[in-house]
């Protein structure tokens, strides 16, 4: 290291002179932690500092502990809870979960759900296709439909509108409780297309023959959701009917051929690299038609495709200098990056395509001959006001005579005295030439080259089945539904079957049903074998990989046995986050894998070793559980499925409970429940029935000190059964929400057990967890108002152990406060005065769990937050010594704030007239831009006057969104459990800190005694905070540029022989308004 800091030019101290500031930070730093671990050995105090005795800090501890014992074991209960399974235990049996088994009996009942899916949309397809062959267009057809944004709508007079018949509207549990009509679809159009054009209604008519199709569907497979075709003309059929609601703007931009189901259902995989003219004369109108053309070609870019960027001039460059030579997958994230690096764009120059296209072909051949990116259709996108020359060797040398690139051309503005030149380029390479005038022509001009890549596969009729990745549902409005949910989509392409046609391939749309991962997920239910991570919903969920979730697996063994469809099993030491990322539980996890047949989805399962994989079995009579299963207080998961009861509508309106005792009691023999489950149930209900009587004669010897503190106690089973009962009046308990839905943590979920469930079953038995808890949850930035208190319930059969429940109570935070300071009114002294206490002005006295966050302090405003945002010395201190360890947690789904760019102040003070030009120009090209819109409205076929309303806005992408897709660490800091007491001194300038640490029996907290008169406000807090990693540009790069193995579609349609080449468009007869004439002109005067 020395030698190569010399050969770079180094001082005699080896050192770099450039880097003499980071080296004597380095020192100072390196001299701050020696003295740090110089000062925990035993120094002699200063002159006047407080000295701490260890053994009364002990004695304080340990008399707590006892005092907290006490008190938890007779609320809770959980010494008798412990009892009563002990006595049963010669009866239990605990079972091995085999991990394989599980994972093929997922896998088999996921291929049966998603193979009725696929039957459901192959019999829209053949109902579609049959209608469209029945079907002669008629351009004069008048014809009335479900419109989704007009149905119940009245105009001033009471009267429907036109379009906008009374439709019947119901809530549905089913469809997120959503108001539909299951007996008819509706129709939903954006607002650019014209809801009466002749095609349109032409497509519309002929549609409502799926209607009896989407009824019988659902009928037949009640546990579908929403069925819906997409015309390739823009309407989009939805079953069942519902009405759209515009956005604040009066606007429907929903526009379903840009969904991702349609994309990847109309057309294969594509490589694609989009050359844009950015000389001199795309300056102004042009280039914001350019961008607004470029950004509407990158929203029908998919998961399969694999795209670049290259503007050109006088000469060729990568608008991602980082994706030189390359092309990356166009997943949400590289086309948001690209979209902001396209708003940046700048003109100057004259325009030389040649070179341009001569590196698009090039990069094109390297990555076909590589077997890399799609390797199906592959595409140039040539945009450009027309200034072309000198393109005809390029074809020459790259692409004739076979033509395995598409050449597809877009003409930007007016113009039209290249159009033949671009024409014959599109035209002679199997691509489409079409001419954009205005923002609003670039949405259908540009999905003319979906129907061109569209035409092999038409023309085989070829209807491949699609599955998409999961993604969060945009299109069912979620200002509707309470939340977002995750899901996939099987579709399938349908096809004009009419021979006269055959030639020109035309896709007449997609087909489509969503499948909701809730609804997978109640096949493969995490209680069934324990839990994982959890991947968090945001808006580019999409582009999270299993290698962001399951991180520790550096080697992506797990993630390419997945992608290979392989089946079998994989183990690993996993650090999974608890309670919003403030707590670590370090688990052995064992993974289980393999493929869902006739999808492209692998599955996998995983099981915490130990008694994550053990399940408890019992035996208890039906007569005897149905009994205890009706006491009041007790309740079961509601979101676990122990009975089927969204399928048969007769059981919708059934809880579980009330499933489970029909099934029991052979009330409904239509039931179908899961029975292995049912039984752990019943027999934790027996074996908990004593409690409810413990609790109750509680309750009533303890009332008249009920103001003690304990709100309740609680318990939850293996098997997602809990019972609870209040100690106090409900309007007396401290924190209502707990074990409501309301408070999610606290209760079973179909993702989750209880928070202090899974806490005390990764303690040891017999310790209790303490957890402090917030009105509204822990971004509450107001006082914790509760405590809640748990243990583990363990059994131990043949040398197997097994958790069987946990028990706890809920305490107020002042009940535990007072317990503690009444402890540490404890001495040794013979004669009982106590020379000390934690009320002493020179004693600081604080009570941590075992992640450091405070749960009493003399300063109540400290209560909850962490140790070391309040004494970074004493948590830097236990650090250094062991006592504590830092634990580096990686989120690479997090979502960061954009960092602030701060322009000068004074930079519009050098020149006024300047600020005051810039200010100008700001404005006018906004009025420019409304103009153009609004002008856009007259320049249309008079047809469609009212309806091609422009609302995509050019700048639309300059706003950026509050948060970013980012990579954060942050650090989780867990108490080491081999050190229960430790002692030392913090020096601090000119005092030194004495300080001692305690672990309280029987529990998760430390007892820690400092000395105040010492001021260490030197040393910085020690902060629990996420912090975006930053990559040095060579490894963002690396990052941005490398790309996973992946599994690609079966199928690819590049080219068919009786494919109609020539049908390659033509020049726009859009007549322009003359303010639209006017506008080029005064933009290229006035915009930059």
């Amino acid at each position: 290291m020395l030698g190569f800091l010399r050969n770079i030019g180094s001082t005699g101290t080896g050192v770099p002179r450039h880097q003499w500031p980071w080296v004597r930070a380095c020192l100072q730093k390196t001299v701050v932690v020696l003295w740090l671990l110089l000062s925990s050995t035993s120094l002699a105090p200063t002159q006047g500092q407080t000295k701490i005795p260890l053994e009364t800090v002990k004695l304080w501890a340990d008399t707590f502990g006892r005092d907290l014992y006490n008190t938890i074991t007779k609320y809770s209960g959980s010494l008798l809870l412990q009892k009563k399974y002990k006595d049963v235990e010669p009866s239990l049996k605990i079972k091995e979960v085999d991990g394989l088994e599980l994972v093929r009996k997922f896998s088999e009942d996921m291929e049966n759900m998603l193979r009725r899916k696929v039957e459901a949309v192959k019999s829209l397809v053949e109902a579609a296709e049959e209608a469209d062959l029945k079907h002669e267009f008629n351009a004069s057809l008048v014809f009335d439909y479900y419109n989704s944004v007009l149905i119940n709508e009245k105009d001033e007079k009471g009267n429907f509108v036109e379009l906008g018949a009374e439709f019947i509207l119901e809530s549905n549990a089913h469809f997120s409780n959503l108001r539909v009509n299951t007996s008819v679809s509706s129709v939903q159009l954006p607002t650019n297309v014209y809801n009466k054009d002749p095609d349109i209604l032409n497509g519309v008519y002929m549609s409502e023959a799926l209607n009896p199709v989407f009824v019988e569907n659902f009928q037949r497979d009640p546990t579908l959701t929403w069925q819906y075709f997409g015309s390739s003309t823009g309407f989009f059929r939805i079953y069942p009917g519902i009405k759209w609601t515009p956005d604040e703007n009066g606007v429907i931009a929903f526009d379903c051929r840009n969904s991702g189901w349609y994309i990847q259902a109309a057309t294969s995989p594509k490589d694609i690299v989009i050359l844009v003219d950015v000389s001199g004369s795309m300056k102004g109108l042009r280039m914001a038609i350019a961008k607004h053309t470029i950004t509407t070609i990158l929203d029908t870019l998919g998961e399969n495709d694999f795209v670049n960027i290259i503007a050109y001039n006088d000469y060729v460059h990568y608008i991602e200098p980082c994706f030189k030579g390359i092309l990356v997958q166009a997943d949400r994230d590289n086309r948001e990056h690209f979209k902001q690096l396209v708003d940046e764009l700048v003109v100057k120059g004259v325009g030389v395509v040649d070179q341009a296209l001569s590196e698009a072909f090039e990069i094109l051949k390297q990555f076909q001959e590589a077997g890399r990116g799609s390797l199906c259709n592959q595409a140039i996108m040539l945009i450009t006001d027309g200034a072309v020359e000198d393109y005809e060797p390029v074809f020459e040398k790259y692409n004739w005579p076979d033509c395995k690139v598409r050449v597809f051309t877009y003409l930007i503005g007016r113009e039209v005295s290249s159009a033949d030149r671009l024409k014959w380029i599109a035209c002679n390479n199997k691509g489409y030439y079409t001419q954009i005038s205005t923002l609003a022509d670039a949405q259908e001009n540009v999905m003319e080259y979906l129907h061109v890549l569209s035409r092999p596969m038409v023309i085989n009729h070829d209807h491949d089945i699609i599955w998409t990745e999961a993604y969060m549902d945009s299109k069912l409005f979620a200002s509707k539904t309470q939340s977002s949910m995750l899901l996939t989509t099987v579709a399938m392409p349908v096809f004009s079957k009419k021979n006269e046609t055959r030639s020109h391939g035309i896709l007449l749309g997609v087909v489509g049903s969503d499948v909701t991962l809730r609804e997978l997920m109640k096949l493969a239910p995490r209680y069934k074998y324990r839990e994982g991570k959890k991947l968090k919903p945001k808006p580019n969920y999409n582009s999270v990989d299993l290698s962001e979730v399951e991180w520790e697996d550096q080697a992506e063994v797990l993630r390419t046995a997945m992608i290979n469809r392989e089946t079998g099993s994989f183990s690993m030491d996993v650090k999974a986050p608890l309670d919003k990322g403030k707590r670590v539980l370090f688990l052995t996890n064992d993974y289980f894998f393999t493929d869902i047949s006739d999808t492209p989805f692998s599955l996998g399962v995983v099981l915490s070793r130990g008694h994550g994989e053990r399940i408890l079995l019992g035996n208890t009579s039906v007569e005897e559980g149905l009994h205890d299963l009706l006491h009041p207080d007790l309740t079961v998961a509601s979101d676990w499925i122990y009975c089927i009861t969204d399928i048969d509508p007769d059981h919708r309106k059934l809880s579980q409970l009330e499933a489970m005792i029909r099934f029991l009691t052979g009330e409904d023999p239509d039931l179908e429940c899961d029975e292995e489950l049912v039984r752990e149930v019943l027999f934790d209900a027996v074996v908990t029935a004593p409690m409810e009587a413990y609790w109750t004669a509680l309750a009533l010897n303890i009332s008249e000190e009920s103001e003690q503190g304990v709100d309740l106690a609680f318990l939850g089973t293996r098997a997602g059964l809990l019972r609870s009962s209040l100690f106090v009046g409900s309007e007396k308990v401290s924190n209502r929400k707990f074990l409501t839905p309301e408070d999610e943590a606290s209760i079973f979920t179909m993702d989750n057990f209880p928070l202090w469930y899974r806490q005390a079953s990764e303690q040891p038995p017999g310790s209790f967890v303490f957890n402090l808890r917030w009105a509204d949850g822990p971004e509450d930035t107001g006082e914790p108002v509760s405590v809640t208190v748990s243990t583990a319930v363990a059994v131990t059969v043949e040398e197997k152990t097994a958790i069987a429940a946990a028990v706890g109570i809920q305490m107020k935070v002042e009940f535990l406060q007072r317990q503690f300071w009444a402890a540490t009114q404890q001495c040794n002294t013979e004669d009982g005065q106590c020379p000390q206490s934690c009320e002493d002005s020179d004693l600081d006295c604080f009570v941590i769990d075992n992640n450091g966050f405070i749960l009493i302090s003399e300063r109540l405003q400290e209560t909850g937050r962490f140790l070391g945002e309040v004494d970074g010395a004493l948590v830097t201190q236990l650090l250094s010594m062991g006592a504590f360890s830092r634990v580096t947690m990686y989120d690479y789904q997090a979502m960061c704030k954009p960092p602030d760019h701060h322009h000068s102040s004074a930079q519009p003070l050098v020149s006024p007239i300047s600020a005051f030009l810039t200010a100008t120009r700001w404005l006018v090209k906004e009025l420019l831009l409304f103009l153009l819109e609004w002008s856009a409205w007259g320049s249309w076929h008079n047809t469609g006057a009212d309806a091609k309303t422009v609302f995509h806005h050019s700048h639309k992408h300059k706003k950026q969104d509050l948060l970013h897709p980012c990579d954060t660490e942050y650090p989780v800091f867990v108490h080491q459990t081999a050190i229960q007491e430790t002692n030392g001194v913090i020096a601090c300038g000119t005092c030194q800190k004495m300080f001692v640490m305690q672990q309280i029996p029987s529990s998760n907290l430390l007892l820690l005694v400092t000395d105040p008169t010492c001021d260490c406000s030197a040393f910085p807090p020690v902060l629990q905070e996420a912090t975006e990693v930053k990559y040095i540009t060579s490894v963002k790069c690396d990052r941005m540029r490398s790309q996973k193995p992946r599994r690609r579609p079966d199928s690819c349609h590049a080219f068919h022989p009786e494919e109609n080449a020539q049908d390659c468009g033509g020049a726009s007869d859009i007549s322009a308004s003359f303010l639209l004439l006017l506008l080029p002109l005064g933009t290229c005067m006035l915009l930059p």
